[in-house]
């Protein structure tokens, strides 16, 4: 995969990158001497033993051996594939990855963006011009939308009948299986193929890079089901998708605050009132892979529900799937909508500045999630006090070990009337010791050769103290050849950092052995580490020369090339 997109463009993309931004934003760290540490993400410890350098742009936990570049954690914290994590980093710093080598898609998932791009341009250009699109257009103006929010959103209509999709874009066996695989597809019982999507006003559902991945259509009639969505495809999963983000992050250079709502129209209403960061779930509940998304675009999340008794329940459903994501560098809050409206009516009624001082004032996490099991007991009552710690304990368990986890313990504390002593007695249950993952340490005297590739891979800069070195590639010593080629890489590419280097060798079997010695211990200081280099680097080289006229003068002369022999005189 990493082959796919150029090396150089992932060189410099790590060059503009800061892997203590690209952490601190999901787990906050602190100053500790030249490094930044924190409780490890990837394990539960309350002692920091994860440790991130800004020098070498790697991080590394002492306790479960986790470690790696920006790329890597994006990969293991958000649970990003590689080109995912190459996209997400590039956005941040304003790149594009080169289109040539994309980051990506096996041909039939871009076969199915394509077409699905090109279905929505279809669906949008029949709400433009054909014969039964007025009363879809008059729909839309009675919900009050502009011309520009229905651009922003590329709304559009597909018109009635069974098979217009089908006859449009389904000429061969091969098409009409595409879009069977793209979701525009249905069959009956009897076998026969039609249309999924039939008089309905079209939202094309984008992903996060704003590729078309999916449709949400609605009725303007009494038909059933009023909404219908795509149904899950290779590209399209619901519970990873959010209708709006794509449009949210589009419209503000750097989102603060992101509104959840229930549906489309919400969003697209609240957009053409001027609020440009809300976003939807496609009917279903907001799942852990929503919350990560939201996690990772803006650092405040504001969950809008109605005030009736779903609206609480998804509520909680909500809070109960962020827990394992609290503690970090953001704010979770709630806000609950006054009995029969919804955010497109509330905001229609009062406006926009209104509207986002409601936003302002929601509940925030802590407030809600106590609240929300105070009023299953009386606290009034010893027996009620002791019955809300009970029901609290399992869902602070899910809570990872941090100073909100602390904090949240002491609100408890308040609200029952005793200390934290006494209830980290009950809370506190033996953690499961982690998996390690171990990086033993060279046994015995490390070879001059991996203490050269230790030093260059930790301080690549030092490599410019190396000047000859050609002849060392006829040695036949473990991990001559890798030397070389960190050699070679830094002499053409100067610029490379620690990160950058371990890319380059991320799908080689070397790799793994790299991100070890990564982490090896150098007790010299830099300037130490330099003649260090230069002294083995120059060894070598004299190890090689001396090797080379043994099998020389060992060989008979009769043997010898004309080259070989005049390389005979030099020694003399």
């Amino acid at each position: 995969m990493a082959g796919q997109i150029p090396p150089q463009f992932i060189d410099d993309l790590l060059t503009r990158v800061d892997i203590v931004d690209i952490i601190d934003s999901r787990v906050p760290l602190k100053k500790a001497g030249r490094n930044l540490q924190a409780c490890c993400p990837f394990h539960n410890e309350k002692t920091p033993s994860f440790t991130v350098s800004p020098e070498k742009q790697f991080y590394h936990c002492f306790g479960c051996g986790a470690h790696g570049t920006a790329i890597g954690f994006l990969m293991e914290y958000d649970q990003m594939s590689f080109p995912e994590s190459i996209q997400e980093l590039a956005e941040q710093v304003g790149m594009t990855v080169p289109v040539s080598q994309a980051v990506s898609n096996t041909p039939a998932k871009q076969n199915l963006y394509d077409l699905l791009d090109k279905v929505s341009q279809y669906y949008v250009h029949q709400l433009q011009t054909h014969p039964q699109r007025q009363v879809f257009v008059e729909y839309l103006k009675a919900r009050g939308l502009s011309a520009q929010t229905i651009e922003q959103f590329n709304i559009g209509m597909a018109p009635d009948g069974w098979d217009n999709v089908l006859r449009t874009f389904g000429g061969s066996p091969q098409a009409q299986a595409q879009l069977n695989d793209a979701g525009l597809l249905s069959s009956n019982d009897k076998g026969r193929t039609y249309d999924r999507f039939r008089n309905r006003i079209m939202f094309p559902i984008r992903d996060r890079r704003g590729r078309v991945v999916g449709f949400g259509g609605r009725v303007l009639d009494d038909s059933t089901p009023k909404y219908l969505n795509s149904p899950e495809t290779s590209i399209f999963h619901k519970g990873s998708e959010l209708y709006g983000l794509y449009q949210a992050r589009k419209a503000n250079r750097r989102l603060s605050r992101i509104l959840i709502v229930e549906g489309y129209m919400d969003v697209i209403a609240l957009a053409e009132q001027g609020i440009h960061n809300a976003v939807a779930t496609l009917g279903t509940a907001t799942t852990p892979d929503h919350l990560r998304q939201l996690l990772r675009s803006a650092p405040e999340i504001v969950f809008c529900f109605d005030g009736d008794r779903a609206g609480r329940e998804a509520a909680w459903r909500a809070a109960e799937n962020a827990l394992p994501m609290l503690g970090g560098n953001h704010e979770l809050k709630f806000m609950f909508l006054p009995d029969g409206e919804d955010p497109d009516s509330l905001v229609k009624q009062e406006g926009a500045d209104s509207f986002n001082k409601r936003i302002d004032i929601a509940q925030s996490f802590s407030d809600y999630f106590f609240s929300t099991l105070e009023s299953r007991v009386d606290i009034s009552s010893l027996d009620g006090r002791a019955r809300l710690v009970e029901i609290t304990k399992p869902f602070l368990r899910h809570v990872p070990a941090s100073m909100y986890r602390d904090m949240l313990q002491q609100r408890l504390a308040e609200l029952t009337k005793t200390n934290t002593s006494m209830l980290n007695r009950h809370l506190d249950k033996p953690a499961a010791k982690p998996i390690k993952r171990e990086i033993k340490p060279a046994s015995g005297v490390i070879s001059p050769v991996r203490m050269a590739i230790t030093i260059l891979l930790q301080h690549p800069s030092l490599h410019q103290y190396v000047d000859r070195y050609s002849e060392i590639q006829t040695l036949a010593l473990p991990g001559i050849k890798l030397l070389l080629q960190l050699l070679e890489t830094l002499h053409q590419y100067p610029h490379l950092n620690t990160a950058a280097l371990i890319e380059r060798w991320r799908d080689e079997p070397s790799g793994a052995h790299l991100q070890r010695l990564a982490l090896e211990p150098m007790n010299l200081s830099v300037d130490g580490l330099k003649h260090e280099l230069a002294g083995i680097v120059q060894q070598l080289q004299k190890q090689a020369i001396q090797e080379r006229q043994s099998y020389l003068t060992n060989k008979p002369f009769s043997q010898l090339t004309d080259a070989e022999k005049e390389e005979v005189k030099s020694f003399k």
